[in-house]
Order: structure tokens, then C-alpha cells, then sequence
């Protein structure tokens, strides 16, 4: 049994004052606020639950700002992809799992105390499934165990190029599965992962271009009741390309022929209208946003605003890795929002509201529906996934309750702020620090030196 004590802590119900918690089994066992410390009690100052980030592609950080060079006089999301494509070409399962590793010491120094892996890197250089269909499913479980963050693994499905079940292009080949090679992948991760209780495996069918209507029917009772994530609508070129294919929007083709309900996480649905927002929001999916991605390909902006107009919710993702921290995603969603309407403070929708609080809210709640957790947050029962902020940080001087989150997202370096993270009850961050830190980065900067001088 452990005890942790707080000064104040964001509980389910608001902030509270003199919080102590009791952790067995990695879980939350009890939960007292105005509370005293017991003998043996970890004392803090600030507690907070730890979000989810709900979608990550972890290979990705590896070539983080290496892609801000002006290739065409067009430079967009499809010219960055043929780069992506050529970094993935000379990846071996070492890099993978050491890159992997790095990405989720970066989150969990962040604040992030779980990570949902859109894992589609599956053969070898040449296309040629490895012995062991799960090798590099098992290199991304190998580093969220050596790392400690909360694992919803899910293994994408691809098998095109585009809509209509276009052949999928030579630098494609380490995605491609058919359907009985997946379901062995599927098998194969839940073996991976079934000694892990706080693990969730869900499914990813990439996207309605690598996905035909037939194979998506096919693929979703392997969920098992788990997330469905399925990037949509990121491109205005994909909704025109859907348009073309069949007649619909991309999130409208979802709605209107898939069984989208609370378990599924629409990745990004940057390009959508009105009847769609209303439509997502009304089946219960989660909008996975991920802002900081979004703006460095030139993507687009999410309406926001609309979508929780209609009850929607939505979590944050770091997708490309680029720039990793919950803090940067949830502001930047925020000053997209600014820009796009020209007006301040638009998540926080009701008057005397924190933007803060209002975005910290919807990102907990939206990113457990979608990783799969049952429940979250400080709370007996949930997963003991914490992080404590440093009170002694100059960005938080003279704040309290939401004035602490508003401080921390818009006006505080997240590396300075997060002291200490706690997932299912095991301290991996101390004073800012992953416990394992100077080691995994070592084999990240090897690992990166050899791949790149390739």
C-alpha cells in the first residue's frame, strides 16, 4: 500500500483541499479530502490526473524536425509523407523500440501517463513479415514496459493506396497486411499484452483510403469490444478524393456505413461540416486532435467550437511526435481556435469559465473513452496515473485551484512544471526526471547517429 498526500488535488468534483489517496495493486483503493498525512506519507504540493495522449505514431520522433526544408514549390502533408516513407525505409526493430522508448519518456516528463500506439511499421525493409507477425508490435510493448506509460496498443490495418482499393505504393510495403495476416497480428498483441492489466488493445483501420468498405466490415469484431481509431478527413484532398469514390464526405461515408458509436476515435476529422460535427457528437465518437501535428503539416483547424456546441468530446494526440507534451497540444488547440475566429478564450464556452480547466476537463474525459479505460481521474477504482506540478515554479506563484492549469498550459515551461508521474501506481518521474532517462536517450542518440548516417 502506498499513501500520497496533496496540499490540493483536481478531483472528479473540483479542486480539493488536504487530498490523501491510497494506492494498491496500481490502482486508487481510497481517497479522503480534508484529510491529514499518515506516517509514511509522500507529501506534495499539487496533484493532477494524468491524460491520455491518444494518438501516437511513437517511429515518428525519431525524424522530429528533420522535414522543415522546402522540398517543391508546393510543400505540403503528401510531400512530407514521401519523406516519412523514406525515414521508415532503413528503420530495423532496435531503432524502432529505442525511438519508441524515447518518445514515451518525453510524454510521461510531459504529464502524459498513457499513450494510445496507431502502430502501423509491421514487415521488414523489404515488405516480408517477420517470423513473429507481432516483432515490432512487441518492440513498442517492450519500450512502454520499460518506460512505465499506460499501453492501448492499436495495430492498423492497411492494405491500399487509395479509395476503390487502389494497390498500395512500394513504400507502403511495411504496413501491408490482408485480413488473416492481421487477425494473427490481433492475436498475437493480445498475447503480448495479457499480462499487463492496466493494457488495452484495440484496432486501427489506417483509413478509408487503405481500407476498403468490405475489409473494414471484416476487421472491426476483432476490436473485441475495445477503441476503433481511423484517421479521417485531415486532408482536403482526401475528402475530395472520397467525394469522387463514393458520392461522400469521408466522416459522412463513416456515419452513414459503419457502426461508429463511443468507441470510436475519429483521428483528426479536421475537414468537416456542420450535419458531420452534429453527427459524430450525437453517435458518441471522440474527435482525436492533434494539434501541434496539424499545424506543422498545414492540415487545417477543427472546429471546436461547433463540435461542443452538439455535446462532442475530444483528446489530444502528438501524432507525429514532433513536439511532445499535453500543454503544447492543448494550447495550441486553443490559439488555433483564437485565430480562426478571432476571439479569446473560445473552449471555455460558458462566461467566468477557465480555458484551462475547460480544456484539462474535456482531454480527460475524452481521451479515457477513447483509450478505453472505464474510468479515470482521481477516483477509487481508477488507475493510480498521476503527476504532481512543482508548487515553487515561478509560473505558479500566487495561484491556485483553475488558475494552476491556466498558468501551467499558457504560461509555464512543462518541463519545469511536472515534478513527479506516477502510472498504475509506479513513480517513473522524480523532480522532472524519467528514473531511467540518461540511459534511454543514450541508445536513442546511437540508435539515431547510425540511422542517419545511413
Amino acid at each position: 500500500m502506498t499513501g500520497l498526500f496533496f496540499d490540493e488535488a483536481l478531483l472528479p468534483e473540483g479542486w480539493a483541499n488536504n487530498v490523501r489517496l491510497e494506492i494498491a495493486a496500481g490502482r486508487i483503493v481510497a481517497l479522503e479530502s480534508g484529510s491529514r498525512p499518515a506516517v509514511g506519507d509522500e507529501r506534495h504540493r499539487i496533484g493532477l490526473p494524468g491524460l491520455c495522449n491518444v494518438h501516437s505514431h511513437a517511429f515518428q520522433r525519431g525524424m522530429a524536425g528533420l522535414a522543415e526544408i522546402r522540398s517543391t514549390t508546393a510543400d505540403n502533408f503528401w510531400t512530407w509523407r514521401e519523406l516519412m516513407y523514406r525515414f521508415v525505409e532503413r528503420m530495423t526493430p532496435e531503432d524502432i523500440e529505442a525511438i519508441a522508448a524515447q518518445a514515451y519518456v518525453d510524454m510521461l516528463e510531459a504529464g502524459f501517463t498513457r499513450v494510445g500506439e496507431f502502430h502501423y511499421v509491421h514487415h521488414d525493409a523489404s515488405g516480408t513479415p517477420y517470423r513473429d507477425i507481432a516483432e515490432l508490435a512487441g518492440r513498442i510493448v517492450a519500450a512502454s514496459q520499460s518506460t512505465g506509460i499506460a499501453l492501448t496498443l492499436l495495430p492498423v490495418f492497411y492494405a491500399h493506396a487509395g479509395f476503390g482499393g487502389r494497390a498500395p505504393e512500394p513504400l507502403q510495403r511495411r504496413f501491408v497486411n490482408d485480413i488473416d495476416r492481421f487477425a494473427r497480428l490481433m492475436e498475437e498483441s493480445r498475447r503480448l499484452l495479457s499480462g499487463d492489466p492496466s493494457a488495452v488493445v484495440g484496432i486501427a483501420p489506417h483509413s478509408l483510403r487503405a481500407v476498403t468498405p468490405d475489409e473494414l466490415a471484416a476487421i472491426l469484431p476483432f476490436a473485441q469490444g475495445g477503441p476503433i481509431h481511423i484517421h479521417v478527413s485531415e486532408q482536403t484532398r482526401e475528402v475530395e478524393d472520397c467525394l469522387a469514390w463514393s458520392g461522400a464526405r469521408p466522416v459522412q461515408w463513416l456515419l452513414d456505413h459503419a457502426p461508429v458509436d463511443h468507441h470510436w476515435c475519429l483521428i483528426h476529422a479536421t475537414h468537416t461540416t456542420a450535419d458531420e460535427l452534429r453527427g459524430m457528437a450525437g453517435a458518441g465518437a471522440v474527435a482525436g486532435l492533434c494539434p501541434v501535428t496539424e499545424a506543422n503539416l498545414g492540415d487545417g483547424i477543427f472546429d471546436v467550437q461547433a463540435y461542443l456546441a452538439h455535446g462532442g468530446r475530444f483528446g489530444v494526440g502528438t501524432d507525429s511526435n514532433i513536439l511532445i507534451g499535453p500543454t503544447e497540444e492543448l494550447r495550441q488547440l486553443e490559439y488555433a481556435q483564437r485565430l480562426l475566429r478571432r476571439a479569446r478564450n473560445v473552449v471555455a464556452v460558458e462566461i467566468s469559465v477557465s480555458t484551462g480547466r475547460a480544456l484539462y476537463d474535456h482531454a480527460l474525459a475524452g481521451g479515457a473513452v477513447a483509450l478505453g479505460l472505464e474510468s479515470t481521474g482521481l477516483r477509487v477504482g481508477a488507475f493510480a496515473d498521476i503527476v504532481t506540478l512543482d508548487r515553487s515554479h515561478i509560473a505558479l506563484a500566487g495561484r491556485s485551484a483553475d488558475a494552476i492549469l491556466d498558468s501551467w498550459i499558457f504560461a509555464g515551461g512543462r518541463a519545469a512544471l511536472v515534478d513527479c508521474v506516477w502510472t498504475g501506481g509506479r513513480k517513473v518521474v522524480t523532480k522532472g526526471r524519467h528514473r531511467d532517462a540518461d540511459a534511454i536517450a543514450s541508445r536513442f542518440r546511437h540508435r539515431l547517429e547510425r540511422l542517419l548516417a545511413a
